[in-house]
C-alpha cells in the first residue's frame, strides 16, 4: 500500500511590491514594458510628427514650438531611455538564446552592463538634446 504524504503547502506571495525579483529577471521585464510603450503610443506619434515635418513650413514651425517645450524634452529624453534600454536588453537577449550569458553571474553581469550602457548613453543623449 502506497502511503500518500501531504502536500508541502508553500506560500504564495501574490503582492507585487513585496516580492523581490533579481537583476535579469527585472531587465526582462523593462524590456517588454519598453517594446509595448514603443510601439503603441510611440510610432503614431512618430508618424504623426513625421506628418507634421513634410506637411508645410508652417507646421514645420509648429512642429519645432511643440519639440522646444521642456515637458516634450522630456519625454523625448524617456522615449530615448525607452530605445535604448530595448536595444540593448534585446542584444542580451540574443546573447541568451545563443547560449552565452545563462550562468547567474554572468546574466546578473549581462543585466548590469545594459543598465550601465543604457544610463550612460542616455545621459549623453539627454544633454545634448536640451
Amino acid at each position: 500500500m502506497e502511503t500518500q504524504y501531504p502536500a508541502k503547502r508553500r506560500p504564495k506571495y501574490l503582492n507585487l511590491l513585496k516580492i523581490r525579483e533579481p537583476l535579469p529577471a527585472i531587465i526582462s521585464i523593462l524590456h517588454r514594458i519598453s517594446g509595448v510603450l514603443l510601439f503603441f503610443p510611440g510610432i503614431p506619434l512618430l508618424l504623426y510628427g513625421l506628418q507634421l515635418l513634410l506637411a508645410s513650413p508652417e507646421s514645420f514651425a509648429y512642429l519645432q514650438s511643440i519639440l522646444a517645450h521642456p515637458l516634450s524634452k522630456l519625454l523625448l529624453i524617456f522615449t530615448i531611455w525607452l530605445f535604448l534600454h530595448h536595444f540593448f536588453a534585446g542584444i542580451r537577449h540574443l546573447g541568451l538564446d545563443m547560449h552565452y550569458g545563462l550562468q547567474l553571474q554572468q546574466a546578473r553581469f549581462s543585466s548590469k552592463l545594459v543598465l550601465i550602457f543604457n544610463v550612460i548613453l542616455t545621459v549623453l543623449m539627454g544633454i545634448w538634446l536640451w
